[in-house]
């Protein structure tokens, strides 16, 4: 197990490592051309690939329904959370004698911040993590599983409901109209992906174009990590880091936590079930850096939460392995 962690993780550090070494002697418009690069392109590209090769098998139909409960459980449990913590520090500002006018000008969490908060406690990696650690640890039988769980994240989870809250919070303006919203959520690149690599799995396509589909997806992890290393300079020390605690224990912890026991009360095969809490347990999503370059979110607190939620899930793996494999 051990061999197989060090060598999932060892490009993650490698990429990350380089980003973040040259990220001081790059072009400043470098990061978000590469972001909206990887918005447009390359993560369209790869889940095409995935598309086109996944099984979707009648016993793993499941799975997109339970993938989609614990989405829409995790957005309800940090969307409370989040009130939670701005509740208590404006109570705490009332209670060192501030009026409720200066209150309001020192909000604890402005609506980029809120946006990249919801993104980073629920969405996770598992297109560029979760793919290259749990198939070490599952069964080939069941890596229909873990794709389902890649692919309905993320066409329902990253580029759905991740736009949808990008476009909502972001952009330095005011909350866009609901026609807006869903004119992006609709227009959103990976969408379309999905639902061409779905209709043409019956198509074969010459050699050299499905070679060349699936080699794609060997530029976009290496490019979404090196953005990420970029982004990891504008941390400012414990002060970034200190709000993404939640997000790491509701993200790393919470949901495949939660996820785990619904699964064992539906009494899923063994192996079904460690396949869906490793993918629930991966670390927030680098597309939550992609949407922030693209909408305008708070991008620090999302590569802090990238940070703290990819150490806790490698001290978390082997508990998940204990517990449902």
């Amino acid at each position: 197990m051990t061999d197989a962690l060090l060598q999932s993780y060892l490009p993650l550090f490698a990429w990350t490592g380089l980003g973040l070494i040259f990220s001081g002697s790059l072009p400043a418009s470098l990061p978000r051309l590469l972001g909206r690069s990887l918005y447009w392109v390359g993560v369209p590209l790869e889940i095409l690939a995935l598309a086109r090769q996944t099984n979707f098998a009648a016993e793993v139909g499941l799975a997109p329904l339970l993938i989609i409960a614990t989405l829409l459980s995790g957005f309800t449990i940090a969307w409370l959370v989040l009130q939670a913590m701005q509740s208590r520090l404006q109570f705490q500002s009332v209670a060192a004698g501030l009026t409720a006018e200066n209150c309001s000008a020192v909000q604890p969490f402005c609506p980029a911040e809120r946006g990249s908060f919801l993104i980073a406690s629920v969405l996770g990696n598992t297109s560029f993590v979760g793919l290259a650690i749990a198939p070490a640890f599952v069964g080939a039988d069941y890596w229909g599983w873990l794709v389902s769980y890649c692919v309905t994240q993320n066409v329902i989870g990253t580029y759905g409901t991740g736009v949808f809250l990008a476009s909502y919070y972001g952009r330095q303006a005011d909350h866009p109209q609901v026609k807006e919203l869903i004119k992006d959520v609709l227009t959103v690149p990976s969408l379309w992906a999905f639902l061409l690599g779905y209709s043409t799995q019956s198509i074969p396509l010459p050699a050299i174009m499905e070679s060349g589909l699936h080699g794609s997806i060997a530029f976009v992890i290496p490019a979404a990590l090196l953005l990420m290393g970029t982004r990891l300079r504008q941390l400012q020390g414990w002060k970034s880091l200190k709000i993404a605690i939640v997000p790491m224990l509701l993200k790393t912890i919470a949901l495949p936590g939660l996820l785990g026991l619904v699964t064992h009360f539906l009494a899923l095969p063994q192996p079904a079930q460690l396949a869906l809490v490793l993918m629930a347990g991966m670390p927030s999503a680098f597309a939550g850096l992609i949407l922030a370059e693209e909408y305008e979110i708070d991008r620090s607190l999302i590569a802090s939460s990238i940070v703290l939620t990819t150490g806790s899930c490698l001290l978390l793996i082997p508990l998940w392995l204990w517990l449902f494999g």
